[in-house]
């Protein structure tokens, strides 16, 4: 479909991309080991030199993230994982758990040049970074990785929408990077007051799932939406292209789908855990399971790039889920609970309202007439989750009896 690629190796056979991964695989296994204690311990006893296809890889164990939250918190800050100091890591970022992120090296350090030119996005482009610059790498990620490409960024983040509004209508940027529900916020607020923001002709999403009706809007509204998966930890590691045939898996990224709470490999189509090897040697990632679902999907896309394909996001292996682009974990609303003498049991609820993520915590509480409780809870909510959400309370025995404590109900198809 398109002649147009971000470099040749987009187009090489799939077993020459293959052997040139694991080909570099031991070495990098063997730094990794030899500079980072936290790594060390992990693979004690691997024969790390024989790991030169995905059988033999797939004999390492699993770092799954809830792993790297305990060893974070065991040995502050980075467990040992990081390879070596900070010398010469320019960032450090704390997201949701917390975990502790340093940036790598390099002027496109996750990688995201190669999905902004694959959503159309080239030198030159002025870009509308919506993306939160705030405690997470959210917004630098493309930040970075639009200006590798040659962009100019105008790095928005969240919030003071009528703001971000007008410098949209003063500036012009013909593309927007930012969550999927987010863009619909800016253009209907800018239908409300009136204002011209018809210059935004692409954007690339991340951080929630672009559901299709809204892509119908914003293609109705002349702009072409691509998606990207991306996480702190390990960068952009798939995205669309114009076939809009799942997400192509980015260079330099080893992907497998294993069974979820194994490190077992499913066969092809399966959904399963997403577990992800990158070449990072600042922050190195061995078989991380990042505790999102997916699939790989059969065959190559239409648009002539040849790495294997993800059916996208398909929800959590656990009950960890991103709302509005950011995550919220169990461990969160155990907190609220523990707070509170009046709570017995809660359970958060994920929705879609209209094109936007919805949440709203249900708390099993003798005292369901109170008023001051359900204001108190709101705030807490707000302040432990950093997302507005409505809480409802409810009589005890009122929820039901499945373990879950998040509870996504988003429909996905």
């Amino acid at each position: 479909m398109n002649d147009e690629m971000f470099d040749a190796r987009e187009r090489v056979t799939p077993a020459q991309r293959e052997a040139e991964l694991f080909a570099r695989l031991p070495d990098f296994l063997a730094f990794s080991a030899s500079n980072a204690p936290g790594w060390a311990r992990h693979l004690a006893g691997q024969n790390l030199a024989a790991v030169t296809d995905r059988n033999a890889l797939a004999s390492l164990p699993v770092l799954r993230k809830t792993d790297l939250l305990r060893l974070q918190k065991e040995e502050p800050p980075f467990g040992g994982f990081l390879a070596g100091d900070l010398t010469g890591v320019e960032r450090v970022f704390m997201s949701p758990g917390p975990i502790w992120e340093p940036q790598a090296v390099g002027e496109d350090p996750w990688n995201g040049a190669r999905a902004l030119f694959a959503a159309g996005f080239q030198k030159g482009d002025l870009v509308f970074n919506a993306f939160s610059y705030h405690l997470t790498p959210g917004g630098f990620i493309l930040d970075h990785g639009a200006r590798a490409l040659g962009c100019t960024v105008f790095p928005a983040g969240v919030g003071n929408t009528d703001m971000q509004i007008e410098a949209i209508e003063v500036l012009k940027p013909s593309g927007f990077i930012g969550t999927p529900d987010y863009l619909k916020v800016l253009l209907d607020r800018a239908a409300e007051q009136g204002r011209d923001v018809s210059s935004i002709k692409r954007a690339l999403v991340s951080g929630g799932a672009l559901f299709p009706s809204l892509r119908e809007e914003y293609e109705a509204a002349g702009i072409s939406v691509g998606q990207c998966y991306a996480t702190a930890d390990l960068g952009v590691i798939a995205y669309e292209s114009e076939a809009r045939e799942g997400m192509i898996v980015n260079e330099d990224y080893i992907v497998e789908i294993v069974r979820p709470g194994t490190g077992d490999p499913v066969p092809e189509g399966e959904v399963g855990e997403l577990v992800v090897t990158c070449f990072n040697r600042t922050y190195p990632l061995i078989r991380f399971g990042t505790g999102d679902l997916s699939a790989v999907l059969p065959g190559q896309s239409a648009c002539g790039r040849t790495n294997s394909r993800l059916a996208g996001w398909m929800g959590r292996a656990d009950q960890r889920t991103k709302i509005k682009g950011m995550f919220v974990d169990p461990a969160q609303v155990a907190e609220i609970v523990e707070a509170y003498d009046e709570i017995e049991k809660a359970r958060l609820t994920v929705k879609r309202l209209g094109e936007s993520d919805d949440m709203m915590l249900s708390v099993e509480t003798a005292a369901a007439e109170d008023e001051n409780l359900r204001d108190r809870l709101t705030h807490s909510l707000r302040d432990v989750t950093k997302l507005r959400g409505t809480v409802l309370l409810v009589n005890p025995g009122a929820l039901p009896n499945d373990g879950k404590v998040i509870s996504d109900e988003r429909d996905y198809g």
